[in-house]
């Protein structure tokens, strides 16, 4: 059972977690139209976003190192205040490339935040760390999942311009939540993450790491390829749906309402990995989780219409379910006081790292078309999955990894 305390800390970082993702997944909803108001190419106009996926992580560890020093509110109200307003600067700038590709770095550079401040928060003070990190997570799949819908259907209305402003104030409404949710100091909790069963070398937690940044490869490429892909490689399900509708709605709002889907489910897998996270050995679910993603992946390749949109339901809800178990491995490795500095490591290596999934995405494009993207990204998972056998050999017979 909850404390008020942990309830109302649990409120902010879910609103949190919520817009960090928000933020990130708008721009891959709007691509195609992007690149055809701006008379480039796909590949050109995903090249935009690079700055932003990267600082979105390569920031995090300084981030962290903040947060622990300073505490989060602080930190999350910066986070607000300059996501906020770069998103403004976005709806001011949408045909200048050089200052678009500016605003849009600023949002992953403070958006980059929220992770390393609010699950670093989450690990101190709430007991049952597992369960709280996947409500927590369910929430920023809430943003992955509404991100792409709401882009697409505010594109479709009233224009990209307007889209941008509306982010901007809803992570404004942040703030709101810091002032109203007031929460005092606290004191760290005695949770599994500051026993004194933790492994004594810091190598499962080195490996871990290279784990992670694998992870972060295969999440990022796929959220940035897949309203895309679907708007592509779907057109006999929108022709389906364009008879039903007498014609309403255009190949992006069907790809962004498909894509929407897959982050929905990705909210109960979130509390599927949860509450497996609770009952098993952490290790051996993050081995199982990522194994189911490789085959799905390969299913995406090669499919189309309702055989994608159902591996890629399968690839979704396992790659997202993971999560918080991988949150809680995290947590069971690290010190109390450093706890935002780990979650800060983690994250530069999956959001930072994980940008280059943008370069890769990219080339690999290119060179064989974007079905060979998926193949490349259940390559990545089963090197991740080998990794993930790694940390079990070297954490053998530590007792923190189950309850």
């Amino acid at each position: 059972m909850q404390t008020a305390r942990e309830r109302t800390l649990l409120t902010v970082t879910c609103y949190g977690h919520f817009m960090s993702h928000f933020n990130m997944l708008v721009f891959p909803a709007i691509l195609l139209p992007l690149s055809a108001r701006l008379g480039l190419a796909m590949t050109e106009t995903l090249g935009l976003s690079f700055m932003m996926y990267l600082l979105f992580g390569v920031t995090a560890l300084p981030w962290g190192l903040l947060a622990d020093r300073f505490g989060p509110r602080p930190l999350l109200t910066i986070f607000y205040l300059g996501a906020g307003g770069s998103a403004l600067l976005a709806a001011m700038n949408i045909d200048n490339t050089f200052l678009l590709t500016i605003s849009l770095a600023g949002i992953g550079l403070f958006s980059g935040i929220y992770h390393p401040a609010g699950l670093g928060w989450i690990a101190k003070e709430i007991k049952k760390t597992s369960r709280a990190m996947a409500y927590n997570g369910m929430f920023g799949n809430l943003g992955l999942a509404s991100a792409p819908l709401v882009a697409g259907l505010i594109n479709y209305f009233y224009g990209i311009e307007v889209l941008y402003i509306i982010v901007g104030c809803m992570n404004f409404l942040g703030l709101g939540f810091l002032f109203i949710c007031k929460t005092g100091p606290g004191n760290i909790s005695k949770n599994n993450s500051s026993s004194t069963d933790k492994p004594t070398t810091l190598a499962p937690f080195l490996v871990l790491l290279v784990a992670m940044m694998l992870g972060g490869i295969v999440y990022r490429g796929t959220s940035v390829t897949l309203p895309s892909y679907f708007e592509l490689k779907n057109s006999g399900l929108f022709d389906a749906l364009a008879g039903l509708t007498g014609g309403r709605g255009t190949p992006n709002v069907t790809a962004t309402f498909f894509t929407s889907i897959i982050y929905l489910a990705g909210m109960v897998a979130q509390f599927f990995g949860g509450r497996i996270g609770e009952k098993y050995d952490l290790r051996y679910s993050y081995l199982i989780f990522h194994s189911i993603t490789i085959p799905a992946a390969i299913g995406m390749a090669v499919s189309s219409n309702l055989p994608l949109v159902f591996f890629a339901l399968i690839h979704g809800f396992f790659l997202l379910g993971m999560q918080p178990i991988e949150n809680t491995l995290v947590a069971r490795l690290t010190p109390p006081n450093l706890m935002s500095s780990a979650y800060g490591m983690k994250f530069i290596l999956t959001f930072g790292v994980g940008a280059l999934s943008v370069k890769i995405i990219k080339l690999v494009e290119m060179q064989w078309g974007i079905e060979s993207v998926f193949f490349v990204l259940a390559f990545v998972s089963f090197l991740l999955c080998t990794v993930i056998i790694l940390i079990i050999k070297k954490s053998r017979g530590s007792k923190i990894f189950s309850t």
